[in-house]
């Protein structure tokens, strides 16, 4: 099972369940999360999402051998992605997300966090957007969330340099709202979540439309800009070098 669910005191956790792969998400937990978002957006016990990871990882990002196969496989580009079909689900989410990064957090691991309302991350819990090192463009839509919520030259850096970047600098940037030692980051997640979640539901969503209701068309307008960037490099000279040496497991010349 690719992502776990469950439910406790209104609050149901999502947890992305790859742990050999660091959670990396393919076709099939892209679509996964996407439903399981869908369900909580319409169940009426359902207050608050809460997302996580199950092992060392939050997300270690796309999986890069399907990335692999979009260029070496037409037929694979042919069914089309869910990656889309989760950013819909995420956009659209009417209750409030909490999201606890209890590890790396790469690519989407990371930009995911845009449509988060709350993020914890672990002490131990680091972020890299590597899209300048894979020759590719942002996602997400975190062109335009990410400046919204880190400040422009925040941004820029974590999408730009392809670094690392750890919890407390995460947090000095905006893009965390509270740093946990590992073993306290669950339960302080889950202990906000339920205080959230004690509250009633049509009031949660009154608040969380208010606040994102504005941004709603910027997020398909840079979608579409990012999706264009991202189909013209992919397969270009840098991204196939990137991913040739990640196939050969050897450094990108």
């Amino acid at each position: 099972m690719t992502l776990q669910i469950s439910d406790d005191n209104r609050v149901r956790t999502l947890t992305l369940n790859r742990p050999e792969v660091l959670n990396a998400f393919n076709e099939e937990l892209y679509h996964a999360t996407a439903l399981a978002l869908r369900d909580a957006a319409s169940d009426p016990d359902v207050a608050v999402v809460l997302l996580t990871g199950a092992g060392r990882a939050f997300s270690a990002g796309n999986d890069l051998n399907e990335m692999q196969q979009r260029i070496t496989d037409p037929s694979f580009n042919d069914r089309g992605s869910h990656f889309s079909t989760m950013i819909d689900a995420l956009t659209d989410l009417p209750k409030p997300l909490i999201c606890a990064v209890n590890g790396v957090g790469l690519g989407i691991g990371a930009t995911i966090l845009g449509y988060a309302d709350l993020v914890f991350m672990s002490s131990t819990a680091r972020l890299k957007t590597p899209f300048t090192s894979l020759g590719v463009a942002p996602e997400a839509a975190s062109s335009y969330l990410l400046p919204r919520l880190m400040g422009r030259q925040n941004a820029a850096w974590l999408l730009m340099s392809s670094e690392w970047v750890d919890a407390a600098e995460a947090q000095r940037m905006g893009l965390a709202w509270k740093v946990c030692e590992p073993d306290d980051l669950l339960p302080e997640a889950r202990r906000h979540a339920e205080i959230l979640a004690s509250r009633p539901i049509p009031s949660l969503v009154a608040v969380k439309q208010t606040i994102v209701e504005p941004t709603r068309a910027e997020i398909a307008a840079a979608t579409a800009r990012e999706i264009a960037y991202f189909a013209e490099l992919l397969g270009a000279a840098a991204n196939a070098e990137a991913l040739a040496a990640f196939t050969e497991k050897r450094e990108a010349t």
